[in-house]
């Protein structure tokens, strides 16, 4: 079975029961719309209540994977209510119980870096760059990040990522643990669907409830932590720092705090 799908700058296609989600948006580096959120969603779930799909493939075109929310989508309709576009895209991935597995080449900023948290097997070009902005737009982490980052690699380089927005090389984040595997540009794609190719032949009911109990662990704490996020940065989203932080962002000036 194979399928193919456009819509929104999100490409969707299904071959050899891997569902793959291309961010394909080059001239906006593809920053996420709302729309590619939506898009986004609705592809997962598809591969959720496919038979013909046993695991998603995530990745970006052009050598870039996605450098984060578009800004300017972003002030015009910003994710206040429960139901946005964005927290309903997280709660998706967050709680998805086939495999998922990502291809990141260039940049991964904001959600393009803590989405990857919550993908099962994460594989990167030499040239990635990933980069969590949130506190230099004067916002709070995502997606769990908040819990995930200190469990995963201790307070201290939890707050040094988090605090000054700090830029992550694709070994740094072997080493940090949340990279699987790091290949030349070239080689990605072709591992990437390697892997996923084999995880689509094992048994896929012992695959789901393995990653069930690898989540288990920690799924009502992260529920938690993502509603507690989800609140202050709505609360933020209405704050004068981030005004001021996006102000200084189209103007390419250093923000006041006062």
């Amino acid at each position: 079975h194979s399928f193919h799908r456009r819509s929104l700058l999100i490409e969707v296609i299904v071959e050899d029961r891997v569902l793959e989600i291309c961010i394909d948006r080059p001239d906006a580096k593809n920053a996420l719309t709302l729309a590619m959120y939506d898009a986004m969603t609705a592809a997962l779930e598809q591969a959720e209540s496919s038979d013909d799909v046993r695991v998603v493939l995530f990745r970006g075109s052009h050598g870039v994977f996605t450098s984060g929310n578009d800004l300017q989508d972003f002030i015009e309709d910003p994710p206040l209510g429960e139901d946005t576009p964005v927290f309903r895209f997280l709660q998706k991935i967050v709680s998805f119980e086939k495999p998922v597995v990502a291809a990141v080449d260039g940049w991964a900023v904001g959600i393009g870096t803590t989405m990857l948290f919550h993908c099962d097997l994460v594989y990167a070009s030499k040239r990635a760059k990933l980069k969590m902005p949130f506190v230099d737009l004067a916002l709070v982490p995502e997606a769990g990040s908040s819990l995930i980052l200190p469990r995963m690699l201790g307070h201290q380089k939890a707050a040094e990522l988090l605090f000054f927005s700090k830029k992550i090389s694709a070994e740094e984040g072997e080493k940090l643990g949340f990279i699987n595997e790091v290949v030349d540009p070239d080689d990605l794609l072709e591992l990437a669907r390697k892997r996923a190719k084999k995880l689509a032949e094992l048994a896929p009911n012992s695959l789901r409830l393995t990653k069930r109990l690898l989540m288990n662990a920690h799924h009502h704490r992260l529920e938690d932590a993502m509603s507690a996020e989800g609140a202050l940065f709505k609360e933020l989203l209405q704050s004068s720092e981030f005004s001021e932080a996006v102000s200084a962002f189209f103007e390419k000036r250093k923000p006041d705090f006062g």
